[in-house]
């Protein structure tokens, strides 16, 4: 038998361990236009609705630091270039729906993503998720309605992953997707990780083993940019297209001043074709059409044999973005 001082020892451990398990649980908190996670009182990010398109921000590390750019969610961040302002840290849109321009925001198109509802909000342990209800709306006529799942994972202390789910279906009419490079799952990095700027440190690269500004317009099934964050801590984000996605590999609008995108649309331009149509998706109506994206952020150089072990987990059955 135990001491009995060793089995108070134990009971007295197990009580000092168990409020910073509690600490370490994300919290998830809703309102009708927003939705915020956080762990250890910090922000993991949050869903924002104050944009022609919503979007997630700030992208935080386990760690702490956000790898996302911050204009024009926020003026704090020094030697930040103020352009494209419809980037908006993590986002989705594109550039020709039905011929109408819902990624960039100039001229009078009245082109927007609306909010409509969040729904299955949750969060347990190390993860965190919730379900969002979406309308593509141009010239007041609903084109595409949309579910969206995000479901936010900690691995550990050093590896975070957002995964989404989007179904997109043509409930009114026959929606055209266009060929154009604008579009269509994106972010945006901070200054760092960008690969120019008077504080860029990054480089990109894809799962193909080619770097920087030779991944523009490439297929692969992910991209990677990486450097240091705000802190000088290294680390690595990737962005993973699903193999069930629409043309999967897909192409990447991957730009060195820290746009990356995933846009199977692009055909065109990514591949320097006459053929202004090449890429055109028509979703007739009452069809829809399924992307699956990840992101996976950590802290360390990008490793392909270990972003490769990641991409092979989120495409089994069982790891899509549905809570």
């Amino acid at each position: 038998m135990r001491p009995l001082l060793s089995f108070s020892t134990a009971i007295v451990t197990s009580l000092m361990v168990l409020p910073l398990a509690l600490q370490a649980e994300m919290k998830i908190s809703t309102s009708e236009q927003a939705v915020t996670i956080t762990k250890n009182g910090k922000i993991v990010t949050e869903y924002r609705t104050d944009a022609k398109t919503p979007y997630l921000y700030p992208i935080s590390t386990p760690t702490g630091p956000n790898l996302a750019r911050h204009w024009p969610m926020s003026d704090d961040a020094a030697g930040e270039e103020k352009d494209h302002p419809h980037h908006r840290s993590f986002w989705m849109s594109h550039g020709s729906v039905n011929g109408h321009d819902f990624w960039a925001w100039t001229g009078k198109s009245s082109a927007h993503i609306q909010h409509r509802k969040v729904t299955n909000s949750q969060a347990k342990n190390d993860s965190a998720s919730f379900t969002l209800s979406l309308q593509w709306i141009a010239n007041q006529e609903p084109l595409l309605d949309e579910t969206r799942h995000i479901n936010i994972r900690d691995i550990d202390e050093k590896t975070r992953i957002i995964d989404t789910s989007s179904t997109l279906t043509a409930s009114q009419k026959d929606v055209v997707f266009g060929d154009t490079k604008e579009g269509f799952f994106a972010l945006r990095v901070d200054r760092t990780l960008r690969l120019t700027g008077p504080t860029a440190k990054g480089h990109i690269l894809n799962q193909q083993g080619q770097t920087d500004q030779a991944c523009w317009g490439q297929r692969s099934p992910w991209v990677a940019f990486h450097g240091p964050d705000e802190s000088g801590q290294t680390v690595t984000i990737v962005l993973m297209d699903h193999q069930t996605n629409l043309r999967h590999p897909t192409w990447w609008h991957a730009r060195d001043y820290g746009l990356l995108a995933a846009n199977p649309f692009g055909i065109h331009d990514f591949e320097k074709k006459k053929d202004k149509t090449l890429g055109d998706h028509t979703l007739k109506k009452g069809q829809s059409l399924t992307f699956q994206y990840r992101l996976l952020l950590f802290q360390g150089t990008p490793d392909q044999k270990n972003i490769d072990q990641f991409w092979t987990e989120f495409i089994k059955p069982s790891s899509t973005a549905t809570p």
